[in-house]
């Protein structure tokens, strides 16, 4: 049954929608909406498989930020947060707006972030069935005899069948994320791709928590037996989903959280996995949820007959996605939050094979990798990005959803390491054995037996030796992986070209970090690549 109209209506949003208005339907209606509009088809599972058309993956280059206000004097102002004019907004806003008015339109009432302390009232208002049961599946579900007297502080209009005009506009193309941080309003059109409203109020937490002394980050989270909490920080691809969704740990979330002084909490109420070539034997927690009722499944092709999903097939796009509840986890924390975390894994995936499969990271290490945030953008992921995976320095490991200077963040996060006295991993994710090409992935069974170690201390009192070119600290073994693996050097053929290749990223290294250098103290610079 339809949930009532909220007392705040869509007037609020400039909206006076004449058409049928459907107010926080649940999950089946939804379902049944999407398959009677076309908007996608159901799967064996009951799973919703849907199609983003030309937009498969982010588009950074098309997100503005409104600049007005006080949050004029706060924004990390550049290619990341590109202003956009106060007048122009308006204007794009009223066009978005009577666009919206000839739809049916679709309105869920949610929230974003399970402290009450730091949780946001938001709204998201589509003409698309299918993006209001992502949201839906994203995001934290007021009870619903509160939904009357919602009132969200944040709201998107998302009008993914709306083209910008870049000259009337001001848009750098027919695609637009445009984010108001004084008026509480998103405006999102010419793309389909789900992940532009997720990441679009990520970048609203970005904004306020730090303000608020609460570190925002772009990790996944997950908890021991003991109650011990990990995080797993990570661009696209380099396994945040698939590293905390463990089945002998519980999950507290997937991609974005805040550590406020009284722990770890999730923003979210469900995960966005990537699902190309899923193992149901490696990703277990994950296979299941790909395939519940109401998952919705993004450019995932499917068999019309049988209904069976093929996540082998990357015909549409190396960028297949899942969103799903977190109720789809079995081992989940319904509270959504946590204690304070006892580790960290930086999570990179180097496609030049030389990082170390695990390494151990001094505070000043910590935070020079924090704020480097290398990693490789996997295919598929952004717009513009080919088939061979490319090097990227991404500070805080999710520059492009950070609303303040980076190192806002890390010194958050080297207060609250210090304070609680985290151990800090760096875990590549990414090939051994030569580069994109020439080496191979590394194995998931060896990444979850490290990962494993570090969190039951294992490594704990384990010889090490220190990687010539990054100052690493490389244990020599580890249970369950074989000890060749633990030295990036001795798994390439050619000692000479693997030291070729290290010194090429080391010098990468160093030439990227220098936007940073006045920022930092000379320990953290010193806790780089040396020449």
């Amino acid at each position: 049954m339809e949930d009532p109209p909220a007392r705040y209506g869509l007037e609020h949003h400039r909206l006076n929608n004449g058409k049928e208005v459907y107010w926080s339907l649940p999950a089946p209606a939804l379902v049944e909406h999407v398959a009677r509009r076309a908007e996608g088809r159901i799967s064996d599972s009951g799973a919703i498989v849907v199609r983003t058309g030309t937009h498969t993956g982010r588009a950074p280059k098309d997100k503005f930020v409104v600049r007005e206000g006080p949050s004029a004097d706060q924004v990390w102002w550049g290619s990341v947060n590109q202003p956009f004019d106060p007048a122009q907004f308006e204007a794009l806003h009223a066009r978005v707006a009577d666009y919206l008015d000839s739809k049916p339109l679709y309105v869920q009432d949610l929230a974003v972030g399970a402290l009450l302390e730091y949780r946001i009232p938001i709204r998201l208002v589509s003409e698309s069935a299918w993006h209001n049961l992502f949201a839906r599946n994203l995001f934290l579900r007021p009870p619903a005899e509160s939904l009357a007297n919602h009132v969200p502080q944040f709201t998107v209009l998302h009008a993914p069948g709306f083209r910008a005009d870049p000259t009337r506009d001001g848009t750098h193309s027919e695609v637009f994320i445009v984010l108001s941080f004084e008026r509480g309003l998103a405006l999102i059109g010419g793309t389909s791709y789900a992940g532009e409203i997720k990441k679009a109020l990520f970048t609203v937490m970005n904004y306020r928590l730090p303000l608020q002394g609460v570190l925002s980050m772009h990790c996944s989270a997950n908890q021991g037996p003991a109650g011990d909490v990990a995080l797993f920080f990570g661009l696209s691809g380099t396994g945040k989903t698939t590293l905390a969704s463990d089945p002998i740990r519980r999950l507290i979330g997937d991609d974005e959280h805040g550590w406020s002084d009284a722990g770890v909490f999730n923003f979210e109420g469900g995960c966005y996995a990537k699902t190309i070539r899923l193992s149901p034997k490696y990703e277990p927690v994950i296979w299941e949820a790909v395939h519940d009722f109401g998952t919705v499944l993004e450019n995932v092709v499917m068999d019309e007959t049988s209904r069976r999903v093929d996540l082998d097939d990357d015909s549409l796009t190396e960028n297949t996605r899942a969103g799903y509840s977190l109720e789809a986890v079995d081992n989940y924390v319904p509270e959504g939050s946590g204690s304070h975390p006892r580790t960290i894994f930086f999570l990179t995936a180097d496609a030049s094979g030389v990082l170390p499969p695990i390494s151990r990271l001094t505070p000043d290490q910590a935070k020079y990798y924090f704020l480097a945030g290398y990693t490789s953008k996997l295919a598929g992921t952004e717009k513009g990005l080919g088939e061979e995976p490319q090097a990227t320095f991404s500070a805080c490991f999710g520059e492009p959803f950070l609303a303040l200077h980076p190192t806002r963040y890390a010194d958050l996060l080297s207060e609250k390491i210090e304070r609680h006295k985290a151990e800090v991993w760096l875990v590549n994710t990414g090939w051994t054995g030569g580069g994109f090409g020439v080496g191979r992935r590394m194995d998931l069974p060896y990444t979850r037996a490290m990962v494993a170690a570090a969190l039951q201390g294992e490594l704990e009192h384990v010889p090490t030796r220190t990687e010539p070119f990054f100052g690493l600290t490389i244990p020599e073994r580890c249970p369950q992986v074989p000890e060749n693996i633990l030295d990036p050097q001795t798994t390439w053929k050619d000692p000479a070209a693997y030291a070729r290749q290290a010194k090429q990223l080391a010098g990468l290294f160093r030439e990227r970090f220098t936007r940073f250098a006045g920022h930092v103290t000379a320990e953290v610079l010193a806790a780089g690549p040396q020449p």
